[in-house]
């Protein structure tokens, strides 16, 4: 990283995790790269698991996959939809990758016999990840988000870093901002600064002194707290920003543009101003907030009442509703406990997510089995489609038994199974089909008309395929194969059904390629087709 050209902005967070930094970065990302500078964010998990992979939705949310193949933290996401960047690997790193790393090496004879140490050796590894992401995206300016909180001892590490990195880059080149929440004492509802206070004291103790804060709260925050919470912190008061609940986080950007957060941070890093330029963004908002109308959208999945766990295929969601001028209703449904006929009642679009794991794939089925016959829009997403033809060839097919051998190995028809290839592979991991994948489209079906275009790469997280044995017998009784891998002709990647206003599946996760200003192509359609079959109910 050449050292005078890059700049560094640290963001941490005090007081309580999920405060709020993802939101953060991603806000302070797109503001800076509509003034023209080139931005990478990287996401840093103080976690001992090498990646989000293994981890469970209801602890961390969702798993975001990179084009790539990266199994990263949810906030990669939050970065893409605002950014509307492509990230890899590198902008994501945990605590047990940094040393794993610096093991391998020590193991290797790197370090010539040296003891190895916190600092330098972790320190300086956590650096070098940082360098070489802002060197091979040449990078104007990185934001890097410390996950977990300030007094973490897990944080330690990488808060010394940051101490280092200002140390040897030099104020000019690094800024600390802060995420921290006004507190409101219960039941008078009074405001104390008093926790933001002790969260910047914790973070001086290691040697850094934030240049913003981001102070999350339910008001405007008064000239007297701003002034209180300046003369603590010694963050100077145009520094403290207030940032409000808002009904959608696409309003961030519009509310720090107006506190002019990217004109304070362009002038603390000595970066030449330029013209700011939200004009889309502002309008796709404004869009949004004007939407009157509301459609019932079903998620239908075994982790929906954690918020977290299918927060791509939501915000897809509410992104498209938005581009169409509607309000998307997302109603959760426990495909384990709820009485799935019921719930499913009076929604006008079905989407069954993605999933591992045998619990909750009936209700799943039966979820389906409602879309496909009573017409109700549907769309499918990797395990969605599973489920999907497993449903089809049950009812429409007669394979009595029909399943998938993830949850029946001795099932009579195994129409979702592993590929003979697959089967010889003992490592698990070795079996996913991982990252982005280049399907063809069938001409002339729905889907290659959403998307307009017959080559398409979306990124996949799964294991299991539908079984190319059972191809032939699920076309001759109506289910089109509308798009196949490229590499790999037996891989099914899209399916549709044409006689249904609209039944889409596919096997990949299109949901982590929709982004606010660009909303997903099969998610439009589908609320394309919920408003049609609205206006004729």
């Amino acid at each position: 990283m050449k050292k005078k050209e890059t700049r560094i902005i640290f963001v941490t967070g005090g007081i309580v995790s999920g405060i709020g930094k993802g939101i953060s970065v991603a806000t302070i990302g797109l503001l800076l790269k509509s003034r023209g500078l080139s931005i990478i964010p990287v996401k840093i998990d103080p976690y001992l698991n090498k990646d989000a992979g293994t981890m469970n939705p209801y602890q961390h949310g969702e798993v975001f996959v990179t084009e790539d193949g990266a199994e990263t933290d949810l906030d990669i996401g939050h970065y893409e939809r605002f950014i509307g960047l492509n990230l890899k690997k590198s902008s994501n790193f945990t605590t047990g990758s940094v040393y794993d790393q610096v093991l391998r090496l020590e193991r290797q004879g790197d370090f010539l016999g040296k003891t190895i140490q916190i600092i330098p050796h972790i320190t300086g590894e956590i650096k070098r990840r940082i360098e070489n992401v802002a060197r091979e995206n040449h990078a104007d300016v990185v934001i890097v988000e410390i996950g977990g909180t300030v007094g973490d001892i897990e944080a330690e590490p990488f808060l010394e870093t940051a101490r280092q990195m200002l140390r040897e880059y030099g104020s000019d080149r690094v800024a600390f901002m802060h995420v921290v929440k006004i507190d409101y004492i219960f039941p008078s509802d009074e405001a104390k600064t008093k926790p933001i206070q002790q969260s910047v004291m914790l973070l001086r103790e290691r040697g850094i002194q934030p240049d913003f804060l981001i102070v999350r709260c339910k008001r405007p925050l008064t000239k007297e707290n701003s002034e209180k919470i300046s003369l603590f912190t010694n963050v100077p008061p145009a520094h403290v920003v207030e940032a409000l609940d808002v009904k959608t986080i696409y309003e961030v950007p519009i509310n720090f543009k107006k506190a002019r957060l990217d004109d304070a941070i362009m002038t603390r890093l000595e970066l030449k101003p330029k013209k700011r330029d939200l004009q889309e963004w502002t309008r796709a908002v404004r869009k949004m907030r004007r939407a009157k109308k509301t459609i019932p959208v079903a998620l239908v999945g075994k982790y929906t009442e954690h918020d977290d766990a299918y927060l791509s295929v939501e915000e897809s969601i509410t992104i498209a509703a938005g581009s169409l001028g509607v309000k998307a209703e997302i109603v959760h449904v426990d495909s384990e406990h709820d009485d799935v006929r019921k719930k499913l009642n009076c929604v006008k679009a079905i989407v069954v997510p993605g999933g591992f794991g045998k619990r909750g794939i009936e209700g799943k089925i039966e979820a389906i089995k409602i879309a496909r016959t009573k017409n109700i829009p549907f769309l499918g997403l990797c395990l969605g489609l599973q489920m999907a033809v497993i449903e089809f060839a049950r009812n429409a097919c007669g394979l009595k038994g029909a399943q998938s051998t993830e949850f029946n190995a001795k099932t009579p028809h195994p129409v979702i199974d592993l590929l003979a290839e697959q089967k010889a592979v003992k490592d698990l991991g070795g079996t996913m089909r991982l990252g982005g994948w280049k399907a063809k489209l069938r001409k002339g079906s729905l889907v290659s008309k959403l998307y307009g275009s017959s080559r398409v790469i979306e990124r996949h997280r799964h294991r299991y395929e539908v079984n190319p044995e059972y191809h032939e017998t699920l076309e001759k009784n109506g289910m089109v194969f509308s798009g196949v891998a490229v590499a790999d002709a037996r891989l099914a990647e899209f399916i549709e059904l044409p006689s249904h206003p609209f039944f889409v599946a596919t096997q990949a996760h299109p949901e982590f390629t929709s982004r606010f200003l660009r909303p997903h192509p099969l998610f439009v359609g589908l609320l394309e087709a919920a408003l049609k079959t609205r206006r004729r109910s």
